[in-house]
């Protein structure tokens, strides 16, 4: 039976019931009081109450700050997801309650985001949203309904078909020169991509203990897809890597991620190239090297793809190319 007593000007009331944990709420008519307290016991006459004490203390940022804590340690990409959801914490959104969370606050999310970033990044965003509030659903005893589940995305963007042509790549390679104070190690980390394929997190990783001149292979042991991958090392490649200087952590390009895209923007720049992501250079080698390995199996093989479906995303054929084959 619930009680329900005066404190100073509001009305507290208390429902007590065996096998049910103790549900406090404070209202400020009495009216709204004994309606809670109905639809409580209601509830829990029905065998279907769930405790939403937890989710009405607990806002966005307080899950968000908790998720940065105990879980993005042990994630592979957890220092960059650290930064995004550090400024997740510093949206409007993160302010509500999680009992607040409401598909239409997802949806004023979306919209505003679209704003400001492009919708392959919104969609990335809300995934992640939707992630962890179904982390926290399963392990921190938020009992919500997952919001973004009912929050429609926006449409996926087409994939990106940048491929450099000769010319640009020499105007690239050009503008990496390590000259004055630019960085030494982004000419060669262009060109071995342009070589295997290896996207820019491999590069980063790449440890000269890993690596086989002899056989010429280099050893991933952690890929984007979760799993180890060996890569093979055209004789340029080889070349490249026999005469880069040793560093004394054993790092190939000691290098972190946020000083390598400053210094890449900055390159492209004085290249006066124009749409140019580091990506598109894995695009680039893949559409070469799938000159020299008709196979697809083999291609993937090199580039890392488990699935002929993405490979085909990276692969860009020109109409000239294909002309001429076809004859």
């Amino acid at each position: 039976m619930a009680s329900i007593s005066r404190r100073d000007d509001r009305w507290q009331v208390r429902v007590r019931r065996k096998g049910f944990p103790l549900e406090v709420k404070t209202f400020t008519t009495r009216q709204d009081a004994e309606r809670w307290a109905r639809s409580i016991e209601l509830e829990m006459d029905r065998g279907n109450y769930i405790s939403r004490s937890e989710a009405e203390s607990t806002t966005l940022g307080d899950v968000l700050q908790r998720y940065i804590v105990d879980v993005c340690p042990s994630m592979r990409g957890g220092t960059e997801d650290t930064i995004r959801l550090r400024a997740m914490c510093r949206t409007r959104l993160a302010k509500l309650s999680m009992a607040a969370l409401t598909p239409m606050a997802i949806a004023a999310y979306r919209d505003e985001r679209l704003k400001q970033v492009a919708p392959g990044t919104v969609i990335r965003e809300l995934a992640y949203l939707s992630a962890i509030v179904n982390h926290a659903r399963r392990e921190w005893g938020i009992n919500i309904t997952n919001p973004v589940a009912s929050v429609r995305k926006p449409p996926s963007p087409q994939g990106r078909d940048r491929v450099l042509s000769a010319e640009e790549e020499c105007r690239l390679l050009a503008a990496l020169a390590p000259t004055g104070r630019r960085n030494p190690w982004l000419r060669p980390m262009a060109i071995l991509s342009l070589e295997t394929a290896m996207r820019r997190g491999e590069l980063l990783q790449l440890r000269w203990q890993n690596i086989d001149l002899a056989s010429q292979t280099a050893f991933l042991p952690m890929t984007k897809n979760g799993t180890p991958r060996t890569v093979p090392l055209s004789r340029k490649a080889v070349d490249l890597l026999r005469d880069l200087p040793r560093c004394i952590d054993g790092s190939v390009f000691p290098i972190n991620a946020p000083a390598h895209h400053k210094a890449f923007e900055r390159a492209c720049k004085r290249a006066g190239l124009v749409d140019l992501h580091w990506h598109d250079l894995r695009h680039t080698a893949i559409t070469r090297l799938a000159t020299k390995l008709p196979n697809l199996i083999e291609l993937a093989a090199v580039s890392g793809h488990r699935s002929l479906t993405m490979l085909k995303r990276y692969y860009h054929p020109s109409a000239a190319d294909l002309a001429k084959k076809i004859g």
